[in-house]
């Protein structure tokens, strides 16, 4: 049987929808108004298996940033490709919700069809969107209109200076400031937008139309970028001292980071879904884990992001200057290195094992998103 991993999104896509056919799951496609590369319809398909009536349920998620699609993508293969082999347990199912943002997976971009940051769009925009001025001080250097070689490295020393300025935490400060989120500039990094984008309202149909019934919820999005190479820590959602962290923590491992307050390889950062999530499902107990497989170090990944913000900006995505930016874009957050897949795919089952020993644990027991452990 050849890899799980895949070398574009069509071929991610028709991997996941063989497996899952394979095992009877029953599926379901989303799809989205827009086409890929050479013309490929993009869509969001769904996997459930097991029980349809199961009230314990482990959710995975692939593709929330789009060319991070990969590693989750391979995840959900490889799980539905041994699901003969390793049943699940009595009353438990899973949901496995294939490339939520299928536009940035199909095109090598981060963001959705309109530069949106999925995981900075959940915010309630009935309410005055959220500021980051330390972003604006910087997004003319990060984003710049010019991408020539002399561009870059003013814009780059202009960046270094401002790090300085900002003391022995700079470096920090400045990953916050950039990656945290904002909602100014439409056509800069980690923007949040200005209503609930696609991807989101489409999560957010799946989940509360199959999961009415379930009363306890373990949910894993895999992401990569960020880290070191091939380790891919868990990140829970809540804070170190809620009885929500403690809980997802007693089943992910003790290697696991809270979003917040530091000590995690990602910042804390405004409109994510894993803090979103549980709210969508009130009648149960949701746990969130997001896993950051680390690629290349952090400059690298963020040259990567500056370009393709560039050539959506400023530039033409299908002049020459558009393939070597997506090779750069996919090189940042997807290796094909075996020992990298290798790494990464051993660690995602893994958790998706503890998801589902956690649900066998506690299958049946009644609950809430606010009881204790």
């Amino acid at each position: 049987m050849d890899s799980s991993f895949s070398n574009d999104y069509a071929k991610a896509r028709e991997k996941f929808l063989c497996a899952a056919s394979d095992i009877d799951a029953v599926m379901s496609c989303l799809a989205l108004d827009q086409s890929g590369p050479a013309g490929i319809p993009l869509s969001t398909d769904v996997a459930w298996v097991g029980p349809g009536d199961a009230t314990s349920v482990m959710v995975t998620i692939s593709g929330t940033h789009g060319v991070e699609g990969f590693f989750g993508s391979a995840t959900q293969v490889e799980w539905l490709r041994r699901a003969r082999s390793a049943a699940l347990p009595e009353g438990v199912a899973a949901l496995h919700i294939h490339a939520i943002n299928p536009y940035g997976f199909a095109w090598l971009r981060r963001t959705n069809e309109t530069n949106v940051d999925v995981n900075r769009n959940w915010i309630d925009f009935t309410e005055p969107l959220p500021k980051n001025p330390l972003y604006d001080e910087l997004h003319e250097d990060l984003c710049p209109v010019d991408w020539s070689e002399s561009s870059q490295a003013r814009t780059r020393a202009r960046i270094g200076a401002w790090i300085q300025r900002q003391g022995r935490h700079g470096p920090a400060i400045y990953q916050h400031a950039v990656s945290s989120g904002q909602w100014m500039h439409r056509a800069g990094l980690f923007y949040g937008g200005t209503e609930a984008c696609w991807s989101r309202r489409t999560l957010t149909e799946i989940l509360t139309s199959k999961l009415r019934g379930a009363r306890r919820v373990c949910v894993l999005d895999f992401h990569t970028g960020l880290g070191p190479y091939g380790y891919a820590e868990p990140i829970i959602g809540q804070r170190r001292d809620t009885p929500a962290f403690a809980r997802t923590r007693s089943w992910i491992g003790a290697a696991a980071k809270s979003l917040h307050g530091g000590g995690s390889v990602s910042s804390a950062i405004v409109g994510d879904s894993l803090n979103a999530i549980p709210a969508l499902l009130p009648h149960a107990t949701v746990d969130t884990v997001a896993l950051e497989c680390g690629i290349l170090p952090i400059e690298k990944v963020a040259q990567a992001l500056r370009a393709d913000a560039w050539l959506y900006a400023h530039g033409d995505p299908l002049s020459p200057d558009g393939g070597p930016i997506r090779d750069q874009m996919r090189a940042a957050f997807h290796s094909d290195d075996p020992m990298w897949q290798g790494m990464a795919l051993g660690q995602s089952l893994a958790a998706c094992q503890a998801a589902l020993g956690e649900l066998a644990l506690q299958r049946g027991s009644p609950g809430n998103a606010s009881e204790t452990p």
